[in-house]
Parts: structure tokens; sequence; C-alpha cells
């Protein structure tokens, strides 16, 4: 392949063709493949990207048989001597492969895709759209081996460049969102296996929900293949009987208008009126309102007392929000959700983001525009009403739940390592009841990081961690103040020793490889904290080692409890004493029902799935049970 210069002599032409060769490439296509020579602004001359030593407009690329005439006719307008020469400058041929491993394996790295550049192919990072030697420091870019490739991208992947474009990203409204394949499941029955089908075709892009939604059927297949008219049943429970979405005006400090989304899914009301959490989180959907609303529709029917489930929230982020600004918000927000519940509707409480002084704005909202005070929402009110332990009551039920796993084990918490993630109001209750039974927590968790202390937590730790979180610091802190303490950026808990693991966080927040790491340091049994904590393929891996497993529509029924016993005793403050007493049994009853419903559909108790599918039978069959007696419901 020849190339003609303009303006120079051929001598000198040769030179800086050579100079070209040792710095730069320019990518020219001829028969049988492309020749690799980029031309770009050079790293150590300044001057040399501007320079301009070529400029001659880019061939076209077409067929084969017109690519090598339009060559050869270049090529004869230039000496004979000056043609050998040029042919005798070493070449780098690029096999046609190269596109087809990028795709590959940019897939494997959804942080990663391939786009052309100035008609080139190149790998771009998927949150600054970039490539190349723009933000590494790698000098081949995108144009050197595989490996050299793969090297330059993970050192982007991890440079603080790049992490600062993922936290903007996150904090920005027009986050880009990379596609995240659905997991499906084998099931044995078809039956089963229609419901989720139907799930998937009806609501293909809510992946928490249809999460759910197949742990659920997996847990039932033995209750379908014996009666198949669970199918429709499934079916008309898996459609919320009300979907609520509104918008949220509000107004800040400057004055400026802002707009969020609300959502409230009141999923089943079979069994009584609806109770669930309300989450302001930047990343609430409708997938994951109407996956919590599942779960707690689960949850409420495997409590003692006869309720539906519900949840809701919205896309706004508490964090960093003034106490006036977050008034605001909620009065907003209260502003629609009122027409639509009551004592004897629904009734929301606590969930990630709202807490006491966000519940103390909604309900002085829906107060003023209901009219009357009857009733009250779910959530700590010390100073107005219910319970004095409503805080504390999903935390010591996680607790008590895992002591009823270990005395059927013929063992006791005290001295068992335990690793908890998550720092917020379950998490540091669930801490609270460890220390008290003389186990030793070692970690909690946020959202950049997690603390671990090899000593453990004690009473006077927690209420130092208490403080921290309370003025808003970081969990660094607290390392600063024990020595013996570690805080590591950007990682999670699962990689430390542990007997018991009480993930309290979110969501999803175990993963396969999170659960390798627990079975190989000696984790024996999961508590779940929050709702549906581990992926599929992390459940499989807990359940192929025979890790026990508490699901949290049975671990996570104290705060039902609670609540009803707050409205059942409205103007009663409970003894601590007494609290807990009715606590303790209320978890032991839903423990054996979930035993004996695994017990009747041929689970055994020590089998690792016994806890997460007695649960979900012995729920679906009470809602079942209920909709049946009312008919098409």
């Amino acid at each position: 392949m020849l190339i003609p210069v303009v303006g120079l002599g051929m001598n000198s032409a040769m030179d800086d063709i050579s100079l070209i060769q040792q710095r730069h490439h320019l990518v020219v296509r001829e028969l049988g493949g492309e020749i690799d020579l980029e031309i770009g602004p050079g790293d150590d001359d300044p001057s040399f990207a501007h320079n301009p030593l070529l400029t001659v407009p880019p061939l076209e690329s077409s067929a084969d048989d017109h690519d090598e005439n339009k060559n050869m006719a270049i090529a004869s307008q230039l000496p004979n001597d000056d043609q050998e020469l040029l042919k005798s400058i070493p070449v780098k041929r690029k096999k046609k492969v190269v596109k087809r491993w990028r795709e590959e394996w940019a897939d494997t790295y959804k942080w990663a895709y391939v786009d052309m550049k100035e008609g080139t192919t190149r790998i771009f990072c998927s949150i600054c759209r970039e490539y190349g030697r723009k933000h590494r420091r790698n000098p081949y870019g995108n144009e050197g081996s595989r490996n050299m490739q793969m090297s330059a991208l993970e050192e982007h992947n991890n440079s603080l460049l790049h992490k600062e474009a993922l936290r903007l990203q996150l904090a920005s409204k027009d986050k880009i969102i990379a596609d995240k394949p659905i997991y499906v499941k084998a099931l044995m029955s078809k039956s089963a296996g229609s419901i989720v089908e139907a799930a998937l075709k009806r609501d293909p892009n809510e992946l928490e929900f249809i999460q759910s939604v197949q742990e659920v059927i997996h847990s039932l297949e033995r209750v379908i293949s014996k009666n198949s008219g669970y199918v429709n049943t499934m079916e008309r429970l898996l459609e919320p009987e009300r979907t609520i979405i509104f918008r949220v005006p509000w107004v800040d400090d400057r004055g400026e208008m802002h707009v969020n989304r609300g959502f409230r899914v009141q999923f089943n009301q079979t069994l009584g009126p609806c109770r669930g959490g309300l989450r302001f989180h930047p990343l609430m959907n409708l997938s994951i309102a109407k996956f919590l609303g599942f779960q707690q529709t689960l949850r409420t029917a495997l409590s003692p007392y006869r309720l539906g489930g519900a949840s809701g929230g919205s896309d706004f982020d508490p964090k960093g929000k003034s106490d006036n600004e977050i008034m605001h918000f909620c009065q907003s927000y209260m502003d629609e959700l009122y027409r639509y519940i009551s004592p004897d509707k629904d009734l929301p409480s606590e969930e990630m983001g709202v807490g006491t002084r966000e519940m103390g704005f909604l309900y002085g909202q829906y107060r003023r525009l209901a009219g009357h005070s009857q009733g009250s929402f779910t959530g700590p009110r010390l100073n107005w009403s219910g319970s004095s332990l409503r805080t504390e009551a999903t935390g010591y039920g996680l607790v008590f739940f895992a002591q009823l796993m270990l005395a059927d084990m013929n063992k006791e918490l005290k001295g068992l390592r335990c690793v908890v993630s998550g720092s917020g109001k379950i998490a540091m209750h669930v801490l609270e009841k460890l220390i008290a039974y003389g186990a030793l927590p070692i970690t909690v968790s946020d959202s950049k990081g997690y603390l671990v202390d090899e000593d453990g937590f004690d009473f006077m730790k927690l209420s130092f961690l208490r403080d921290i979180k309370a003025q808003h610091r970081t969990l660094r802190d607290y390392s600063k103040t024990y020595a013996r303490a570690k805080y590591y950026d950007e990682a999670k808990p699962w990689n430390e020793r542990c007997d018991v693991a009480f993930p309290c966080a979110s969501q999803n927040e175990i993963d396969h490889s999170d659960a390798i790491s627990l079975v190989n340091l000696g984790c024996r049994i999961l508590v779940e904290g929050s709702n549906m904590p581990c992926t599929p393929e992390a459940l499989d891996v807990l359940k192929g080692a025979n890790v026990l497993i508490a699901p949290s529509i049975a671990a996570g029924t104290g705060g039902v409890v609670a609540g009803e016993l707050e409205l059942k005793e409205y103007n009663l403050n409970w003894a601590p004493e007494d609290f807990e007493s009715k606590l303790q049994e209320a978890m032991k009853q839903t423990y054996q029902r979930a035993l004996k419903a695994a017990a009747e559909f041929g689970y055994q108790k020590e089998s690792p799935e016994a806890l997460i599918h007695g649960s979900v039978i012995s729920a679906f069959l009470t809602i079942a049970t209920g909709m049946s007696e009312q008919g098409c419901v």
C-alpha cells in the first residue's frame, strides 16, 4: 500500500512516516486486511499534534477489487525507487476477527461497550463514554493487544476519574441503565413454568418483581403439582389490587421547584387492611414497589394477624436535604396519597430513607387532610402514641429467629462470629441484641464500604456508631478512634470469617461470588434482614453448601407484630420485658408454621430449603384459602 505525501520531498517523507510508525497509527484499508497506523496527538511531544504530515483524504472502503484498483492507481503516481522504499516499510496487519473478540469481551463487562469512532472500532466506558488515551495511561489505548486492551479498561474502571463519573451518574436523574439479563430458573412443572412465563410476558422490564415471583413459584412447585387450581389463584395474586403512581412537586430552600415520582402498590387485601413500608431512595421504581408489596403480602399472611400487604415510596433522596425540604416533600407526597389510605384500608410504615422524622411529617399532613386522628401510621412515635419498642421490633425479631434455628441444632448465639450488613435502624438493633446474647458482631456497612472490628462491637462501641450515624458522618471515623478496626472502600462484609450472616442493607446485596466467600469462610446460617438480599445464583450456592437460610418473609415479621400490638393497644407503652416476651412468642409461632408447612410437602427440617419453602407455602395457602372463599377477587 503506497501513500502520497503532499508538500514534502520523498526522503523527508520517509523519515516522517518512520516517526509516525514509532508513535502513532493510521488505519488504511487494503485487500486482505487493515494496516494499523493510527495518527493522533503524541504523548511525549505536545507540538506533534499540530504538525500536519498528511493531507490526503481518507480512502473509502468498498469491495476488495475496488480497493485494489485504487491502491494500484496511487502507487503508479510515484517514482519506482520511492515505491520500493515505501513497500519495504514494515506494517502491522489486523485480522478481521478483531471486532468480534472486542464485542464478546465487552459483553462480559457491562460497563464497557463497542462503538465506531472516526471509522475505527473502539471499546468505550459506559460511564464516561470515553476510550483510549483520553482516560488511560496505557499508551496503546484501544489499539494494543487483547491483553493490553483488557488491562487498560480494568485500570480505567478502577481509576478515580471513573469512580467520580460513576458517582455523578448515580446522582444524576439521567442515569445510564445497563441491560441486565433476567435469571430464569428451571422449573420441573409445566404449570409452574406457565406462571413465570405469563409474568415475564406481562412485565418484562420489572427485574426485581420477576425475580421475587420466580423464587416464590420455585417454592410452590410441589403445592401446584398437587392442585393445578392454584395456577389461576397465583396468576390473580400476582396482579396488584391497586397501583398508584403520582407526581410529587416540591420547593427547596432556594425556592427552586423539583418534581419526583410517588408510588403506592396495595398488593392484596384478602386477609385484611394493607400494611407496608414507604421507601425514599433515588433508585426507587415501580418494579421495586411491586416486589416489596408482594413480599409484604406473604409476610403479613405468615404473621399471627390477618392483614394484607402493600409498599410504596418515591425516587426522592432525603440525603443532603434540610428538615424543611423533607417536610415540604412529605407534605406534597401525602397530598396525593391520603385519598387511598386509612386505618381500615392501608397504613404505611417505615422503610429505607423513611424514619421518625419523615413519618411525623407524613402523619401530620394526613391528619390535616383527613380531618381526624383516628388510627395512626405504624412507626416510632415515642412522643405521641404507640409502643416504645417499635423501632427495635424487626431487628430483635431477626435475632430471636436465629436463636430458634440454633436451638434446633443444640447451639446458641454466645461466642459466634456474626457479620451484619447495613447501618440503619434494623442493623443497629440486630447488633444490640447480638451483643446482649454474647455473640460477637464484627461488621456494619454503608453505601461506600464496610467497617470491621476484629474485637467485636460492645455497647459502648455501638453507642459511638449511633452517634456517627446521627451526625451523618462516615463509618470511617470509627476506625480513627478504635485502631484495631478497618474500613474498606467499595467492598462488602461477606469476605469476613463468620458463623452467622445478617444481610440488612438492600435487595441483591449478596451475589454469586459473595455467597462463595461466605461458604468458604465458615458461614452456616444466613438470616435475611432485608427483602430478597440474595441473587438467585447466590441462593443456589448457599443451598448447595447446606447453609440454613431464614427468609425475610418469616424472620422479618417482628415489625408486623409490633405494628399491630401498637394499634390494638393504642395508649399503652409496653415495658421492654413484656414487649420482648410477646415478640418472641410471635416469632416462635411463625417459625413453627413454616416448618410444619415444609414437612407436609416433604421438606426435612435439616434441609437448607425447609424454611424458605415452608414460609412461602404457609403464607400462600392462607391467602389462597381466603381468595377461594371470597370468589373471583
